[in-house]
Formats: C-alpha cells, structure tokens, sequence
C-alpha cells in the first residue's frame, strides 16, 4: 500500500494517517459509477485520538470528510511515558485486539490498522495482538475501545476510594 500518511489538512499540530480507502462499483445504464470510502485516524501524540469514515464520490472528498468526523472524536486516552498503564482487550464487532504495555526500547509491534490508531495517540512501545476479523474497519474501532478503557493509577485510586500507594503496593 502507498504512503498516505501525510498531514493532509496543512495543521502541524496533529498526525492524520489514512488507514485504509475503499472503492465501490455501482453499475448504471451508461457503465460503472465508482464512489470511495476512506478511513482516516486523527491525534496529537499526546494522548488524544479520533477516527473517521469519509465517503464521496472523488478520494479527496472522502478523506477530507473522515479526517472531519476523526476531529469530532477525538478523546484523551490514558498512556504513560512509555507505553499504556495495563493490559486491555478492545472489542468491536468480530474484530478483537489485545493491547499491552511493553518496556522501553520495544517498539510498536503492531500491524496495519492498529499501528496508525497507536501512532497517532502516541504510544511508543506496546505489545499488539489481533484476534477474529482482520477488517481494518472493526480493528481501528477495536482499538479505540481498548484505547479508552484505559485508566491511570489515580483513576482507579479515586473510584476507590483509596490513594496510589494503596493500590499499587
């Protein structure tokens, strides 16, 4: 697959990468009328991370129109220095996708679809493993779910009731 990740709005602020774009066939009187569908992950490497599904009848349009939606909903997410706090399963559809946390010099070990969702958020080092459906639709949503069912050490100390050290002694 080509290199689509470029900043495709102009904005330096935030990474865009496309993950995967569609082509559609309608058949009419006159022969085949072709419409695109783009899917498109937006963040900061900061911590926050949306994606989007652009559909139009040019590939432009479609990817203009999903890197909007991903702008729409973008989401802090809880990562560390180094990779995220725990381990987490997200879930979408038939497409499952196991994210844990890796020590520093690891990398992103991760494939297509997942990758551009966990550069875009800014994960360095994580340990990936995909399980059911290879769609790059329901893996992008997958890890978006796992992505923010995350939660720090002073989150979970807070719904507690209790202070860090207790929990993580």
């Amino acid at each position: 697959m080509a290199d689509f990740n470029k900043n495709i709005s102009g904005d330096d602020q935030f990474i865009e990468k496309i993950v995967h774009i569609n082509r559609t066939a309608k058949v009419v009187k006159g022969g085949r009328r072709f419409s695109f569908s783009a899917i498109v992950v937006v963040g900061d490497g900061k911590g926050k991370v949306g994606c989007g599904l652009g559909k139009a009848n040019q590939v432009p349009d479609a990817i203009r129109k999903g890197v909007d939606q991903a702008r729409k909903d973008m989401k802090r997410v809880s990562i560390t220095d180094l990779s995220i706090p725990h381990e987490v399963f997200g879930k979408f559809g038939a497409g499952n996708v196991m994210l844990k946390p890796a020590v520093e010099g690891t990398g992103l070990i991760a494939g297509g679809a997942v990758r551009a969702v966990l550069e875009a958020a800014g994960v360095h080092n994580i340990l990936t493993k995909c399980i059911g459906s290879h769609n790059p639709h329901n893996l992008v949503k997958a890890t978006m779910d796992g992505l923010r069912r995350l939660r720090t050490p002073q989150q979970i100390a807070l719904s507690r009731g209790k202070s860090v050290e207790e929990i993580t002694a």
